[in-house]
């Protein structure tokens, strides 16, 4: 990347150094950055992802989200040398532990799939528990050669949490899911890009350009259209055709009102690229 673009980058405040985020080119970079922990999740680290994930969908200098991890590993999951220490909800009750859980949940990988911008995960190496629930709700999934995948949570006695077999299994399929999660096995990336739960593996040295290439693509592009077309595909797996023939009916007359259609119909009168202005 050249030093002009570099020099573009505005750098957000994430509240620790445990994450960091940069937004180029309408792209912001969101990397976790405990590599010495293969970036798993901790009490500094999560409520920042959290609120960068809020802060930055509705971010109008943003188009698209790239979330990644510093080193050879986007994200372990749940710390589990941390996790017998409870001190301070020991005196919970069932209800309210549980209920702490979903509100976790819900801002992290519940916020992450609200976004109505495109979202990549870019994944250098190992990505397990909840680290894998991440990666599964971003819209796209691109990996390096040496990245693998494991649901993990078998493993340590746990049965999942983020959103990990719903999100699981509308990636691959029950059975796939079903055998990640009851195993627990590594899953390379050769195997993960075959069923699907990668769209692409690239060698290991080129990850983060062609990561960013991608989603300064979709970050780039009419974002109007492109928050209706997310909302086409959210709703496809689960509305009927004649639902979704009305629902798609009615953003396509949307997004004909939008200036960035009336642009991109000039350009390709004009024979050049469009250049989208997000309305």
């Amino acid at each position: 990347m050249s030093q002009d673009v570099q020099a573009q980058a505005i750098q957000i405040d994430t509240g620790t150094t445990q994450l960091l985020c940069e937004i180029r080119e309408r792209v912001a970079v969101i990397t976790l950055n405990r590599p010495e922990a293969r970036n798993a999740l901790s009490d500094q680290l999560t409520p920042a992802l959290r609120r960068m994930i809020r802060e930055r969908g509705e971010d109008e200098r943003v188009g698209a989200l790239l979330i990644t991890g510093a080193g050879t590993a986007f994200c372990a999951g749940g710390d589990v040398k941390g996790m017998g220490d409870n001190s301070n909800k020991k005196d919970w009750t069932y209800d309210q532990r549980v209920n702490d859980l979903i509100e976790r949940e819900r801002l992290l990988t519940g916020a992450l799939t609200a976004v109505r911008k495109p979202t990549v995960a870019a994944l250098p190496g190992a990505a397990a528990g909840a680290g894998l629930a991440i990666a599964l709700a971003c819209d796209v999934r691109i990996a390096a050669q040496s990245a693998f995948v494991s649901a993990g949570y078998s493993k340590i006695g746990l049965s999942g949490d983020y959103g990990v077999a719903w999100l699981l299994t509308r990636a691959v399929g029950s059975p796939i899911a079903r055998e990640m999660m009851f195993t627990s096995a590594r899953v390379d990336s050769a195997r993960a890009e075959r069923i699907g739960l990668f769209n692409r593996v690239v060698a290991d040295d080129v990850l983060r350009s062609e990561a960013f290439a991608l989603a300064r693509t979709m970050a780039n592009g009419p974002a109007v259209a492109l928050a209706h077309i997310k909302d086409n595909l959210d709703e496809a797996a689960h509305i009927e055709l004649d639902a979704a023939l009305q629902r798609e009916a009615r953003r396509l007359v949307l997004s004909s009102r939008t200036d960035d259609h009336r642009e991109a119909v000039r350009a390709f009168v004009e024979k050049r690229p469009p250049v989208f202005s997000g309305r």
